[in-house]
């Protein structure tokens, strides 16, 4: 293995720890709903309500953060980020009234995880990364997401059963504050590395917002990853829910949402080798379609504990394995300058979606008594979202890999 190898592994590796920590930290927060409402009685719907704002300011809070990123480079916005999802987790007990957790978790917390996603984590590594690695390192970013969700949620679990819900949220809230570090590590000597590159000529930021709006692949690309975000926070926020109406223990939905993250390491390595080379856009629609596949066959399934953990391992695999692709496209349109805002105006769509997933299964649950119909919702989006990413116009990497190619 040679030292730029080394180098651009430990960069990868780094990122995707901080990525860990943030999406660790965030997707554990529903096993706190039950406990949320047991202690303040707002009500399971107006509880998942904040947390639906939350899928909503991560969108808004990564395509600011990008965008500040890009123009004052990523040190003091990770920084910031990661200092505010310890911060608002942590405070997260004091909030006793919807308005003040919309605050703490749907405001506060959801923006710093934004500020640390992976778009922000790829642009300011992509200097120590060279290009024919991206998509790999990618891949290993993403896949540290789901080793924070796999390692993390367990974790908040036990705590939850040796301390109480409370001071579960204190502790995670100060596990978060390990991603500073490598925060540091990662932007070293980003200030000096940005002030030798050419400056980019005014209004180009504009310019380049403007020009991917009128693109129809990238519009294709933003209304297809809606899905991904919808299917992601309703699954992530309700999981623990449908475990409970099952009449099953707590103990399940951990470790389903676990497997999950575990899997998707799995599928996001996976992933990121597998689009090197070839056309990620049909990798995006063959992505969605297996999950419709994977949904339809858990719906018509008993739900015992082993139908849950099977699921889990089955939608873990696809579960963020959307990013490297999504991320990748959006290069390959576009370059990395501006990628972090670009793909943060991508992430807005996800969140869209996200924001519904979230909000909807609880008020599903409320009028229906059950999740059916968030489940065969779920099952029309990702089939949609295949046929989507069909049409969108993507060179052929093995037939130019040099020039530029025809469109297809």
């Amino acid at each position: 293995m040679t030292q730029q190898t080394r180098g651009y592994l430990a960069v990868a590796l780094a990122a995707g720890a901080v990525f860990a920590l943030g999406l660790g930290v965030r997707q554990s927060q529903a096993l706190f709903i039950g406990p949320i409402n047991s202690s303040t009685g707002l009500g399971y719907a107006a509880i998942s309500f904040a947390f639906a704002v939350g899928q909503m300011m991560w969108a808004v809070s990564m395509t600011a953060a990008g965008a500040m990123a890009d123009r004052w480079g990523p040190r003091p916005v990770m920084l910031g980020g990661a200092l505010l999802v310890a911060a608002a987790t942590a405070a997260t007990p004091l909030a006793t009234s919807v308005t003040e957790l919309v605050i703490v978790v749907g405001i506060l917390a959801a923006a710093g995880a934004g500020a640390i996603g992976p778009g922000l984590l790829m642009s300011a590594g992509s200097r120590w990364i060279p290009e024919a690695r991206r998509h790999m390192a990618t891949g290993i970013v993403n896949a540290g997401g789901s080793f924070g969700q796999f390692t993390v949620i367990p974790l908040a679990q036990l705590f939850i059963g040796l301390a109480g819900w409370e001071p579960a949220m204190v502790i995670l809230g100060a596990i978060g504050l390990i991603s500073v570090p490598l925060i540091l590590w990662i932007t070293q000597g980003h200030t000096e590395h940005a002030a030798a590159q050419p400056a980019a000529p005014a209004g180009s930021l504009k310019q380049a917002v403007a020009t991917a709006v009128k693109d129809p692949s990238y519009l294709l690309l933003t209304a297809g990853f809606f899905t991904c975000g919808f299917h992601v926070a309703f699954i992530a926020t309700h999981l623990p829910g449908i475990v409970a109406s099952c009449e099953l223990p707590p103990a399940v939905s951990a470790w389903s949402l676990a497997l999950i993250g575990l899997f998707n390491i799995f599928g996001s390595l996976w992933i990121g080798k597998f689009i090197t080379g070839r056309r990620m856009k049909l990798a995006l629609a063959g992505i969605y379609f297996v999950r419709a596949l994977i949904i339809l066959a858990f719906f018509f399934s008993p739900k015992t504990t082993l139908t849950f953990l099977l699921f889990a391992c089955g939608i873990g695999f696809t579960y963020l394995s959307t990013v490297p692709p999504t991320i990748g496209l959006v290069v390959k349109f576009y370059g990395m300058r501006y990628m972090a805002t670009l793909f943060g105006i991508v992430m807005m769509s996800h969140q869209v979606g996200g924001f519904l997933g979230a909000w909807l299964g609880g008020k599903a649950f409320e009028e229906t008594g059950s999740f059916d119909w968030m489940w065969w919702a779920d099952i029309a989006l990702c089939l949609t979202a295949a046929a989507l990413h069909l049409p969108i116009r993507e060179a052929k990497p093995a037939l130019a890999p040099t020039a530029p190619a025809a469109a297809a």
